[in-house]
């Protein structure tokens, strides 16, 4: 498999791109997202079996089961950050390695139906509050511990909508590659 061929297979939409700027139009839209991707993933997986789920997306790529358990842990740490960040004066997030995440035994080989089950329930939590934010809050901002990187809420409401669609192409995309 060539370089590229393995890039498009990661990053079946490109790359994240923090938004410099913003609108509210924009924002809206990645809420929506954020708000309806609980049952988007859902319909995208019901049919799959055991086989499937146990199957990775790419070469050295994990596969849907942890993506599916990933999708969980990556977005309950990102509605504590907001919650932090709302509460707080510019905190420094704390960052998790999620590779080591994905590698534990619950993303691994845990049914899928109650991280699909929580993500439900988080995903509308978050969009309502996601959606009560002021203009205000979206100015707020965390820091990165890792990156150093002074981040924006409504960046990281842009960069989740992508997280969201990211790891459904992922899944999308391995299911119409294998034809399933």
């Amino acid at each position: 498999m060539s370089e590229e061929e393995l890039e498009k297979l990661k990053y079946p939409i490109g790359k994240f791109q923090f938004p410099t700027s913003y609108s509210k139009a924009d924002t809206d839209n990645h809420i929506h997202t954020i708000c309806h991707f609980p049952q988007i993933l859902r319909e995208s997986v019901k049919y799959l079996t055991d086989e499937q789920l146990n199957t990775s997306y790419r070469p050295d790529g994990w596969t849907i089961r942890q993506v599916i358990h990933h999708l969980v842990d990556s977005h309950i740490n990102s509605y504590v950050r907001f919650k932090w960040t709302l509460t707080e004066h510019q905190p420094t997030i704390k960052a998790y390695d999620e590779k080591a995440w994905a590698e534990l035994s619950d993303a691994k080989y845990d049914a899928i139906e109650p991280s699909l089950l929580l993500l439900t329930a988080l995903h509308l939590k978050w969009s309502n509050m996601l959606n009560n934010l002021t203009e205000q809050d979206l100015k707020k901002t965390f820091i990165h511990p890792e990156s150093k990187r002074e981040i924006l809420l409504h960046q990281n409401i842009a960069l989740y909508a992508w997280h969201c669609d990211h790891h459904l192409a992922h899944i999308m995309n391995l299911a119409e590659r294998n034809g399933w």
